[in-house]
Protein backbone atom coordinates (compact mmCIF):
# COMPACT_ATOMS: atom_id res chain seq x y z
CA UNK A 1 0.00 0.00 0.00
CA UNK A 2 0.95 3.45 -0.73
CA UNK A 3 1.04 6.00 1.72
CA UNK A 4 0.73 10.01 0.86
CA UNK A 5 0.91 12.52 3.76
CA UNK A 6 -0.17 16.08 3.86
CA UNK A 7 1.01 18.41 6.18
CA UNK A 8 -1.11 21.95 6.61
CA UNK A 9 0.62 24.54 8.76
CA UNK A 10 -2.52 27.00 9.79
CA UNK A 11 -2.51 29.76 11.36
CA UNK A 12 -4.36 28.06 14.14
CA UNK A 13 -2.95 25.04 14.10
CA UNK A 14 -0.83 21.86 12.00
CA UNK A 15 -3.11 19.04 10.71
CA UNK A 16 -1.48 16.12 8.99
CA UNK A 17 -3.42 13.71 6.85
CA UNK A 18 -2.74 10.09 5.23
CA UNK A 19 -4.24 9.24 1.83
CA UNK A 20 -3.98 5.99 0.27
CA UNK A 21 -3.54 6.47 -3.33
CA UNK A 22 -6.65 5.82 -4.25
CA UNK A 23 -7.74 9.01 -1.79
CA UNK A 24 -9.11 7.50 1.05
CA UNK A 25 -8.25 8.94 3.95
CA UNK A 26 -6.75 6.68 6.76
CA UNK A 27 -5.92 8.86 9.32
CA UNK A 28 -5.75 12.35 10.53
CA UNK A 29 -4.24 14.52 13.52
CA UNK A 30 -4.45 18.65 14.74
CA UNK A 31 -2.51 20.46 17.16
CA UNK A 32 -3.28 23.91 18.05
CA UNK A 33 -0.85 26.49 19.37
CA UNK A 34 -1.07 30.09 20.36
CA UNK A 35 -1.27 33.31 18.38
CA UNK A 36 0.01 36.40 19.24
CA UNK A 37 -0.65 40.05 18.98
CA UNK A 38 2.08 42.72 20.62
CA UNK A 39 0.42 45.75 19.31
CA UNK A 40 -2.92 46.69 17.56
CA UNK A 41 -2.81 45.80 14.14
CA UNK A 42 0.21 42.72 14.72
CA UNK A 43 0.27 39.35 14.55
CA UNK A 44 3.02 37.06 14.87
CA UNK A 45 4.06 33.35 15.82
CA UNK A 46 6.80 31.30 16.79
CA UNK A 47 7.91 28.82 14.19
CA UNK A 48 9.17 26.24 16.97
CA UNK A 49 5.13 25.76 17.92
CA UNK A 50 4.52 24.86 14.24
CA UNK A 51 7.43 22.25 14.23
CA UNK A 52 6.31 20.80 17.41
CA UNK A 53 3.07 20.44 15.86
CA UNK A 54 4.07 18.92 12.36
CA UNK A 55 6.19 16.16 14.83
CA UNK A 56 3.41 15.23 17.15
CA UNK A 57 0.73 15.42 14.35
CA UNK A 58 2.87 12.88 12.13
CA UNK A 59 3.05 10.35 14.97
CA UNK A 60 -0.05 10.54 15.66
CA UNK A 61 -1.60 10.17 11.81
CA UNK A 62 1.11 7.18 11.78
CA UNK A 63 -0.40 5.64 15.15
CA UNK A 64 -4.41 6.14 14.19
CA UNK A 65 -4.21 4.88 10.99
CA UNK A 66 -2.17 2.04 11.79
CA UNK A 67 0.66 2.71 9.15
CA UNK A 68 3.32 1.16 8.18
CA UNK A 69 6.26 3.67 7.78
CA UNK A 70 7.63 1.67 4.97
CA UNK A 71 4.25 2.71 3.49
CA UNK A 72 4.98 6.67 3.42
CA UNK A 73 5.97 7.27 -0.32
CA UNK A 74 5.86 10.96 -0.21
CA UNK A 75 5.09 14.25 1.62
CA UNK A 76 3.52 17.65 0.82
CA UNK A 77 3.65 20.68 2.54
CA UNK A 78 1.08 23.31 2.67
CA UNK A 79 0.58 26.37 4.98
CA UNK A 80 -0.66 30.21 6.07
CA UNK A 81 0.97 32.65 2.90
CA UNK A 82 2.50 35.60 3.29
CA UNK A 83 4.25 34.53 6.73
CA UNK A 84 8.04 35.87 7.23
CA UNK A 85 10.30 33.43 9.31
CA UNK A 86 13.83 35.14 9.06
CA UNK A 87 16.84 33.12 9.61
CA UNK A 88 20.24 34.25 10.54
CA UNK A 89 23.46 32.73 9.28
CA UNK A 90 23.30 30.41 12.39
CA UNK A 91 19.99 29.13 10.49
CA UNK A 92 18.29 30.22 13.85
CA UNK A 93 15.10 31.86 13.65
CA UNK A 94 15.50 35.68 14.19
CA UNK A 95 12.12 36.89 15.49
CA UNK A 96 8.74 35.82 15.51
CA UNK A 97 7.49 35.57 12.56
CA UNK A 98 4.85 38.16 10.88
CA UNK A 99 2.29 36.44 9.89
CA UNK A 100 -0.37 37.08 6.42
CA UNK A 101 -3.15 38.87 8.96
CA UNK A 102 -0.52 41.45 10.25
CA UNK A 103 -1.34 45.21 9.17
CA UNK A 104 2.09 46.48 10.34
CA UNK A 105 3.23 47.73 6.85
CA UNK A 106 1.17 50.28 5.16
CA UNK A 107 4.18 52.62 5.15
CA UNK A 108 6.34 50.00 3.54
CA UNK A 109 3.42 49.41 0.73
CA UNK A 110 3.68 52.58 -0.26
CA UNK A 111 7.37 52.36 -0.24
CA UNK A 112 7.08 49.04 -3.05
CA UNK A 113 4.49 51.22 -5.12
CA UNK A 114 6.98 54.52 -5.20
CA UNK A 115 10.10 52.42 -5.81
CA UNK A 116 8.36 50.46 -8.30
CA UNK A 117 7.24 53.59 -10.32
CA UNK A 118 3.96 53.46 -9.25
CA UNK A 119 0.93 50.64 -8.32
CA UNK A 120 0.24 50.32 -12.22
CA UNK A 121 3.89 49.14 -12.75
CA UNK A 122 4.11 47.22 -9.67
CA UNK A 123 1.11 45.26 -11.02
CA UNK A 124 2.94 44.91 -14.48
CA UNK A 125 5.82 43.80 -13.01
CA UNK A 126 4.70 41.28 -10.14
CA UNK A 127 0.97 41.33 -11.22
CA UNK A 128 -0.47 42.31 -7.84
CA UNK A 129 -0.58 45.26 -6.05
CA UNK A 130 0.99 45.71 -2.71
CA UNK A 131 -1.07 44.81 0.14
CA UNK A 132 -0.02 44.87 4.18
CA UNK A 133 -0.26 41.08 4.42
CA UNK A 134 2.06 40.44 2.05
CA UNK A 135 5.99 39.24 2.47
CA UNK A 136 7.99 41.77 0.83
CA UNK A 137 6.61 44.62 2.80
CA UNK A 138 7.41 42.69 6.28
CA UNK A 139 11.06 42.62 4.60
CA UNK A 140 11.39 45.98 4.14
CA UNK A 141 9.38 46.72 7.67
CA UNK A 142 12.43 44.65 9.24
CA UNK A 143 14.95 46.78 7.77
CA UNK A 144 12.78 50.04 8.85
CA UNK A 145 12.69 49.24 11.97
CA UNK A 146 14.61 46.21 13.28
CA UNK A 147 18.09 46.99 11.68
CA UNK A 148 19.90 45.19 14.39
CA UNK A 149 17.69 42.09 12.89
CA UNK A 150 18.39 42.38 9.73
CA UNK A 151 21.65 43.16 9.69
CA UNK A 152 21.54 38.99 10.79
CA UNK A 153 19.58 38.25 7.80
CA UNK A 154 20.63 35.80 6.23
CA UNK A 155 17.07 33.26 4.45
CA UNK A 156 13.76 34.73 4.55
CA UNK A 157 11.24 31.15 4.35
CA UNK A 158 7.54 31.15 4.10
CA UNK A 159 6.07 29.36 7.58
CA UNK A 160 5.74 25.93 5.25
CA UNK A 161 8.84 26.45 3.91
CA UNK A 162 10.36 26.77 7.52
CA UNK A 163 8.96 23.13 7.94
CA UNK A 164 10.24 21.84 4.64
CA UNK A 165 13.83 23.24 5.83
CA UNK A 166 13.28 21.69 8.99
CA UNK A 167 12.46 18.23 7.35
CA UNK A 168 14.73 18.22 4.60
CA UNK A 169 17.75 20.67 5.06
CA UNK A 170 16.88 22.63 2.05
CA UNK A 171 16.22 26.48 1.27
CA UNK A 172 13.18 25.69 -1.12
CA UNK A 173 9.59 26.60 -1.79
CA UNK A 174 7.48 26.81 -4.69
CA UNK A 175 5.38 28.94 -7.29
CA UNK A 176 2.13 29.07 -5.83
CA UNK A 177 3.30 30.37 -2.18
CA UNK A 178 6.00 32.56 -3.70
CA UNK A 179 3.16 34.48 -6.07
CA UNK A 180 2.40 35.62 -2.19
CA UNK A 181 5.78 37.28 -1.49
CA UNK A 182 5.00 40.21 -4.24
CA UNK A 183 8.47 39.05 -5.00
CA UNK A 184 7.93 36.47 -7.87
CA UNK A 185 7.82 37.14 -11.43
CA UNK A 186 4.18 35.44 -11.72
CA UNK A 187 4.32 35.17 -15.61
CA UNK A 188 7.71 33.63 -15.46
CA UNK A 189 7.00 31.67 -12.70
CA UNK A 190 10.70 32.98 -11.20
CA UNK A 191 12.13 35.42 -8.45
CA UNK A 192 11.58 39.01 -10.07
CA UNK A 193 15.07 40.36 -10.61
CA UNK A 194 13.92 43.79 -11.60
CA UNK A 195 11.63 44.57 -8.53
CA UNK A 196 14.32 42.80 -6.29
CA UNK A 197 16.69 45.49 -7.47
CA UNK A 198 14.79 48.57 -6.97
CA UNK A 199 13.68 47.22 -3.35
CA UNK A 200 17.43 46.75 -2.60
CA UNK A 201 16.60 42.69 -1.56
CA UNK A 202 19.12 40.98 -1.89
CA UNK A 203 18.59 37.43 -4.27
CA UNK A 204 20.33 35.31 -1.94
CA UNK A 205 18.02 35.70 0.77
CA UNK A 206 15.22 34.07 -0.99
CA UNK A 207 15.16 30.32 -1.74
CA UNK A 208 14.75 28.35 -4.93
CA UNK A 209 11.35 28.01 -6.82
CA UNK A 210 10.24 24.58 -7.58
CA UNK A 211 6.65 23.89 -9.43
CA UNK A 212 4.37 22.31 -6.62
CA UNK A 213 4.52 18.84 -7.48
CA UNK A 214 8.02 18.45 -7.77
CA UNK A 215 10.62 16.78 -5.23
CA UNK A 216 12.21 19.75 -3.47
CA UNK A 217 14.16 17.55 -0.89
CA UNK A 218 14.12 14.49 1.24
CA UNK A 219 13.82 13.63 5.32
CA UNK A 220 17.20 13.53 6.99
CA UNK A 221 18.04 10.39 8.79
CA UNK A 222 17.95 12.75 12.26
CA UNK A 223 14.14 14.05 11.17
CA UNK A 224 12.79 10.52 10.31
CA UNK A 225 13.74 9.08 12.96
CA UNK A 226 12.44 11.78 14.98
CA UNK A 227 8.93 11.18 13.20
CA UNK A 228 9.40 7.46 12.97
CA UNK A 229 9.52 7.34 8.89
CA UNK A 230 12.31 5.85 7.03
CA UNK A 231 14.99 8.35 5.87
CA UNK A 232 14.70 9.61 2.51
CA UNK A 233 11.11 10.12 1.78
CA UNK A 234 10.76 12.63 -1.24
CA UNK A 235 8.76 16.13 0.44
CA UNK A 236 7.27 17.68 -2.57
CA UNK A 237 6.77 21.81 -3.37
CA UNK A 238 3.19 21.33 -1.64
CA UNK A 239 1.06 24.90 -2.08
CA UNK A 240 0.04 27.84 -0.12
CA UNK A 241 -3.05 27.24 1.72
CA UNK A 242 -5.36 28.37 -1.08
CA UNK A 243 -3.84 26.91 -4.07
CA UNK A 244 -3.40 23.78 -2.19
CA UNK A 245 -7.25 23.70 -1.45
CA UNK A 246 -8.12 24.52 -4.46
CA UNK A 247 -6.28 20.90 -5.28
CA UNK A 248 -8.32 19.55 -2.78
CA UNK A 249 -11.73 20.13 -4.11
CA UNK A 250 -10.71 19.82 -7.78
CA UNK A 251 -10.23 23.26 -8.97
CA UNK A 252 -8.08 22.24 -11.83
CA UNK A 253 -10.10 23.05 -15.02
CA UNK A 254 -11.36 25.77 -16.44
CA UNK A 255 -14.41 27.18 -15.12
CA UNK A 256 -14.71 24.97 -12.08
CA UNK A 257 -14.47 27.50 -9.12
CA UNK A 258 -14.44 27.35 -5.27
CA UNK A 259 -16.00 29.38 -2.59
CA UNK A 260 -14.37 28.69 0.82
CA UNK A 261 -16.28 30.16 3.55
CA UNK A 262 -14.06 29.58 6.56
CA UNK A 263 -12.63 32.15 8.64
CA UNK A 264 -11.84 34.22 6.25
CA UNK A 265 -13.64 33.56 2.02
CA UNK A 266 -11.70 33.02 -0.77
CA UNK A 267 -13.05 32.61 -4.41
CA UNK A 268 -10.53 30.95 -6.51
CA UNK A 269 -10.59 30.23 -9.95
CA UNK A 270 -8.46 27.76 -12.04
CA UNK A 271 -6.68 30.37 -15.31
CA UNK A 272 -4.86 28.33 -18.11
CA UNK A 273 -2.90 31.22 -19.05
CA UNK A 274 -2.05 34.86 -17.29
CA UNK A 275 -4.68 37.04 -16.75
CA UNK A 276 -4.49 39.71 -14.54
CA UNK A 277 -7.32 42.40 -13.06
CA UNK A 278 -5.16 46.22 -13.78
CA UNK A 279 -7.42 47.45 -10.75
CA UNK A 280 -5.45 44.39 -8.97
CA UNK A 281 -9.10 43.67 -6.93
CA UNK A 282 -8.13 40.09 -6.83
CA UNK A 283 -4.87 38.50 -6.74
CA UNK A 284 -3.37 36.88 -10.11
CA UNK A 285 -1.11 34.03 -8.35
CA UNK A 286 0.89 30.60 -10.12
CA UNK A 287 -1.20 27.32 -9.63
CA UNK A 288 -0.05 24.30 -7.67
CA UNK A 289 -1.22 22.82 -11.13
CA UNK A 290 2.42 22.69 -13.45
CA UNK A 291 2.31 25.37 -16.03
CA UNK A 292 -1.00 27.05 -15.12
CA UNK A 293 -2.42 30.29 -13.00
CA UNK A 294 -5.52 31.06 -10.62
CA UNK A 295 -7.23 34.58 -9.79
CA UNK A 296 -8.21 34.78 -6.50
CA UNK A 297 -10.11 37.18 -4.13
CA UNK A 298 -10.03 36.87 -0.33
CA UNK A 299 -12.46 38.07 2.52
CA UNK A 300 -10.91 38.72 5.82
CA UNK A 301 -13.56 38.29 7.78
CA UNK A 302 -16.22 35.83 5.97
CA UNK A 303 -16.81 33.27 8.65
CA UNK A 304 -15.39 35.07 11.06
CA UNK A 305 -17.35 37.71 11.37
CA UNK A 306 -20.17 34.86 12.54
CA UNK A 307 -17.64 33.96 14.61
CA UNK A 308 -17.03 36.85 15.99
CA UNK A 309 -20.76 38.03 16.72
CA UNK A 310 -20.76 34.20 18.49
CA UNK A 311 -18.16 34.82 20.69
CA UNK A 312 -19.53 38.52 21.50
CA UNK A 313 -23.18 38.60 21.34
CA UNK A 314 -24.01 35.21 21.34
CA UNK A 315 -23.92 34.12 24.81
CA UNK A 316 -27.35 32.78 25.33
CA UNK A 317 -26.73 30.04 22.32
CA UNK A 318 -23.39 29.20 23.65
CA UNK A 319 -25.17 28.60 26.97
CA UNK A 320 -28.42 26.31 25.06
CA UNK A 321 -25.96 25.10 23.07
CA UNK A 322 -23.76 23.61 25.98
CA UNK A 323 -26.49 22.09 27.62
CA UNK A 324 -28.47 20.38 24.31
CA UNK A 325 -24.59 19.09 23.31
CA UNK A 326 -24.51 20.68 19.85
CA UNK A 327 -22.18 23.23 17.95
CA UNK A 328 -24.12 27.22 18.90
CA UNK A 329 -23.36 28.13 14.89
CA UNK A 330 -26.20 25.24 14.58
CA UNK A 331 -28.67 27.47 16.63
CA UNK A 332 -26.81 30.62 15.14
CA UNK A 333 -28.33 29.12 11.87
CA UNK A 334 -31.99 28.18 13.17
CA UNK A 335 -31.61 31.56 14.47
CA UNK A 336 -31.10 33.32 11.27
CA UNK A 337 -33.66 31.41 9.13
CA UNK A 338 -36.33 33.05 11.10
CA UNK A 339 -35.49 36.65 9.37
CA UNK A 340 -36.23 37.24 5.94
CA UNK A 341 -34.41 37.24 2.84
CA UNK A 342 -32.48 40.70 3.30
CA UNK A 343 -33.40 41.09 6.80
CA UNK A 344 -35.64 43.77 6.33
CA UNK A 345 -32.93 46.44 5.16
CA UNK A 346 -30.71 45.34 7.99
CA UNK A 347 -27.18 45.09 6.24
CA UNK A 348 -23.61 44.56 8.18
CA UNK A 349 -20.38 44.94 6.64
CA UNK A 350 -18.26 42.55 7.58
CA UNK A 351 -14.51 44.60 7.33
CA UNK A 352 -13.53 43.67 10.71
CA UNK A 353 -9.93 43.50 9.97
CA UNK A 354 -10.07 45.91 7.33
CA UNK A 355 -10.49 44.30 3.88
CA UNK A 356 -8.36 43.04 0.91
CA UNK A 357 -10.82 41.47 -2.19
CA UNK A 358 -11.94 43.53 -3.86
CA UNK A 359 -11.43 46.67 -1.59
CA UNK A 360 -7.78 46.43 -0.45
CA UNK A 361 -8.67 48.74 2.24
CA UNK A 362 -6.74 47.81 5.77
CA UNK A 363 -8.87 51.17 6.78
CA UNK A 364 -12.09 49.91 6.53
CA UNK A 365 -14.75 48.69 9.31
CA UNK A 366 -17.63 46.35 10.37
CA UNK A 367 -20.82 48.55 10.44
CA UNK A 368 -24.51 47.65 10.71
CA UNK A 369 -26.41 50.04 8.33
CA UNK A 370 -29.94 50.28 8.88
CA UNK A 371 -31.32 49.34 12.51
CA UNK A 372 -34.84 49.84 13.14
CA UNK A 373 -37.06 48.41 16.46
CA UNK A 374 -38.66 45.75 14.09
CA UNK A 375 -34.41 44.17 13.89
CA UNK A 376 -33.95 41.77 16.47
CA UNK A 377 -31.72 38.61 16.99
CA UNK A 378 -32.75 36.61 14.13
CA UNK A 379 -32.37 39.96 11.79
CA UNK A 380 -28.75 40.59 13.07
CA UNK A 381 -27.51 36.87 12.55
CA UNK A 382 -28.83 36.33 9.37
CA UNK A 383 -27.34 39.91 8.35
CA UNK A 384 -23.89 39.20 9.47
CA UNK A 385 -24.32 36.23 7.45
CA UNK A 386 -25.61 37.98 4.51
CA UNK A 387 -22.83 40.24 4.54
CA UNK A 388 -20.14 37.73 4.87
CA UNK A 389 -21.80 35.88 1.29
CA UNK A 390 -22.11 39.66 -0.44
CA UNK A 391 -18.45 40.10 -0.01
CA UNK A 392 -18.05 36.78 -1.71
CA UNK A 393 -20.16 37.76 -4.32
CA UNK A 394 -17.68 40.86 -4.42
CA UNK A 395 -15.13 38.87 -5.97
CA UNK A 396 -16.86 36.67 -8.34
CA UNK A 397 -18.33 39.48 -9.88
CA UNK A 398 -15.01 40.83 -10.38
CA UNK A 399 -14.17 37.20 -11.61
CA UNK A 400 -16.70 37.13 -14.34
CA UNK A 401 -15.50 40.74 -15.58
CA UNK A 402 -12.52 39.56 -15.97
CA UNK A 403 -14.35 37.05 -18.79
CA UNK A 404 -13.38 33.71 -16.42
CA UNK A 405 -16.14 31.42 -16.82
CA UNK A 406 -18.39 30.53 -13.95
CA UNK A 407 -20.10 27.39 -14.85
CA UNK A 408 -19.67 25.43 -11.34
CA UNK A 409 -19.44 26.79 -7.88
CA UNK A 410 -18.13 24.24 -5.36
CA UNK A 411 -18.55 25.36 -1.75
CA UNK A 412 -16.95 24.35 1.02
CA UNK A 413 -15.41 24.89 4.50
CA UNK A 414 -18.43 26.00 7.30
CA UNK A 415 -20.71 27.69 5.09
CA UNK A 416 -21.37 24.56 2.90
CA UNK A 417 -21.48 22.41 6.47
CA UNK A 418 -24.46 24.63 7.59
CA UNK A 419 -27.49 23.74 4.97
CA UNK A 420 -28.93 27.02 5.47
CA UNK A 421 -25.49 28.65 4.78
CA UNK A 422 -25.17 26.87 1.86
CA UNK A 423 -28.64 27.38 0.61
CA UNK A 424 -27.53 31.35 1.47
CA UNK A 425 -24.99 31.18 -1.17
CA UNK A 426 -26.82 29.79 -4.04
CA UNK A 427 -29.55 32.55 -3.19
CA UNK A 428 -26.51 35.80 -3.67
CA UNK A 429 -24.35 34.03 -5.89
CA UNK A 430 -27.47 33.20 -8.04
CA UNK A 431 -26.72 29.94 -9.38
CA UNK A 432 -26.29 26.27 -7.85
CA UNK A 433 -23.86 25.15 -6.01
CA UNK A 434 -22.05 21.99 -5.17
CA UNK A 435 -20.12 20.05 -2.64
CA UNK A 436 -17.75 17.43 -3.12
CA UNK A 437 -16.89 13.77 -1.59
CA UNK A 438 -13.47 15.26 -0.37
CA UNK A 439 -13.90 18.35 1.75
CA UNK A 440 -10.37 17.60 3.61
CA UNK A 441 -9.11 21.71 2.54
CA UNK A 442 -4.94 21.93 2.07
CA UNK A 443 -3.82 18.95 3.33
CA UNK A 444 -5.63 17.20 1.63
CA UNK A 445 -4.41 18.71 -1.77
CA UNK A 446 -0.98 18.66 -0.87
CA UNK A 447 -1.24 14.70 -0.52
CA UNK A 448 -2.93 14.69 -3.54
CA UNK A 449 0.34 16.88 -5.33
CA UNK A 450 3.00 14.18 -3.00
CA UNK A 451 1.12 11.49 -4.99
CA UNK A 452 1.43 13.01 -8.65
CA UNK A 453 4.96 13.70 -7.62
CA UNK A 454 6.42 10.77 -6.98
CA UNK A 455 4.49 8.71 -9.96
CA UNK A 456 1.47 7.62 -8.76
CA UNK A 457 -0.59 10.05 -10.58
CA UNK A 458 1.01 11.07 -14.17
CA UNK A 459 -0.28 14.93 -13.24
CA UNK A 460 -2.00 16.27 -11.00
CA UNK A 461 -5.04 16.77 -13.10
CA UNK A 462 -5.23 13.26 -12.84
CA UNK A 463 -4.99 12.91 -9.41
CA UNK A 464 -8.17 14.84 -8.82
CA UNK A 465 -10.23 13.21 -11.57
CA UNK A 466 -9.68 10.39 -10.17
CA UNK A 467 -10.09 10.70 -6.17
CA UNK A 468 -12.84 13.93 -6.38
CA UNK A 469 -16.05 13.88 -7.38
CA UNK A 470 -19.24 16.31 -6.94
CA UNK A 471 -22.24 14.40 -4.11
CA UNK A 472 -24.22 17.69 -3.83
CA UNK A 473 -26.01 19.98 -5.77
CA UNK A 474 -28.29 23.13 -4.42
CA UNK A 475 -30.02 25.20 -6.30
CA UNK A 476 -31.47 28.87 -5.82
CA UNK A 477 -34.51 29.59 -4.72
CA UNK A 478 -36.16 31.95 -7.12
CA UNK A 479 -37.76 34.52 -4.93
CA UNK A 480 -34.68 35.06 -2.39
CA UNK A 481 -32.68 35.34 -5.58
CA UNK A 482 -34.92 38.34 -6.74
CA UNK A 483 -34.79 39.81 -3.34
CA UNK A 484 -31.20 39.26 -2.88
CA UNK A 485 -30.54 41.08 -6.23
CA UNK A 486 -32.56 44.12 -5.06
CA UNK A 487 -30.22 44.27 -1.95
CA UNK A 488 -26.68 43.58 -3.54
CA UNK A 489 -26.11 46.92 -4.95
CA UNK A 490 -27.01 48.48 -1.71
CA UNK A 491 -24.08 46.74 -0.05
CA UNK A 492 -21.91 47.72 -2.73
CA UNK A 493 -22.60 51.34 -2.36
CA UNK A 494 -22.72 51.13 1.41
CA UNK A 495 -18.74 51.02 1.54
CA UNK A 496 -18.27 53.57 -0.88
CA UNK A 497 -20.38 55.78 1.02
CA UNK A 498 -18.64 55.37 3.91
CA UNK A 499 -15.02 54.70 2.88
CA UNK A 500 -13.34 57.99 3.97
CA UNK A 501 -15.14 57.65 7.28
CA UNK A 502 -13.61 54.46 7.61
CA UNK A 503 -10.16 56.21 7.14
CA UNK A 504 -11.17 59.11 9.86
CA UNK A 505 -12.12 56.88 12.39
CA UNK A 506 -8.76 55.19 11.90
CA UNK A 507 -7.28 58.37 12.12
CA UNK A 508 -9.21 59.07 15.71
CA UNK A 509 -7.92 55.50 17.09
CA UNK A 510 -4.47 56.28 16.36
CA UNK A 511 -4.64 59.63 17.33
Amino acid sequence: MSVFLGIDIGTSGTRTLAIQETGEILASATREYPLSTPHPGWSEQDPEHWWTAVVETVQAALYEGKIEPADVRGIGLSGQMHGSVFLNRDQKVIRPALLWNDQRTTRECAEIEEKAGGRSKLIELVANPALTGFTAPKILWLRNNEPQHYEQLTQVLLPKDYIRFRLTGEYATEVSDASGTLLLDVRNRQWSKTLLGLLQIDASLLPNVYESEEVSGTLTPTVAQQLGLPAGVPVVGGGGDQAAGAVGNGIVSRGVISATLGTSGVVFAHSDEVQIDPDGRLHTFCHAVRGKWHVMGCVLSAGGSLQWYCNQLGQAEITTANAMGVDPYVLLSAEAAQAPAGSEGLFFLPYLTGERSPLNDPHARGAWIGLTWRHGRPHMVRSVMEGATYTMRDCLEVTREMQIPVNEIRVSGGGARSPFWKQLQADIYGQPVVTINAEQGPAYGVALLAAAGTGAYKDVVEACETTIRVVSKTEPDATAQARYNQAYPIHRKLYQSLKADFRTIGDFVNS
